[in-house]
């Protein structure tokens, strides 16, 4: 059975689509995406938004542990970056994430990326 992260509990209140990848790195049984994460009223994260913005941005981390394997997934020098006007960079959005049988696939600007086993964690900073 395939569950897309809009079906996941995890993410009630979220929008990965509107979620920006700052940064990831993929060491041993886990890779971590840092991300400054879309976040609506229907999240418990929720809080008003700054005047130029839409609704709330916080920083998070999107985490899959005790990984057996990961395939697809480029390295941040070779994704191409974009600059924002304040100076930030980020790496685009997460296009999809999927949880299935076997683990999760993901895509976005960093790659088409299939995880067999693992756990997924979100945690917004606060």
């Amino acid at each position: 059975m395939i569950m897309d992260w809009t079906q996941i509990n995890l993410f009630k209140g979220i929008d990965l689509n509107d979620s920006f990848v700052l940064s990831w790195e993929h060491e041993r049984d886990q890779l971590c995406f840092v991300l400054e994460a879309s976040i609506w009223p229907e999240s418990d994260h929720y809080s008003k938004p700054k005047d130029d913005e839409c609704t709330c941005y916080r920083k998070a981390i999107l985490k899959f542990v005790n990984l057996q394997c990961i395939n697809g997934l480029k390295s941040m020098e070779s994704t191409p970056s974009t600059t924002d006007p304040d100076g930030s960079t980020d790496y685009g959005n997460i296009d999809t994430l999927c949880q299935t049988e076997n683990g999760f696939d993901l895509s976005g600007d960093f790659g088409l990326v299939n995880i067999i086993g693992g756990e997924l964690c979100f945690d917004v900073h606060t």
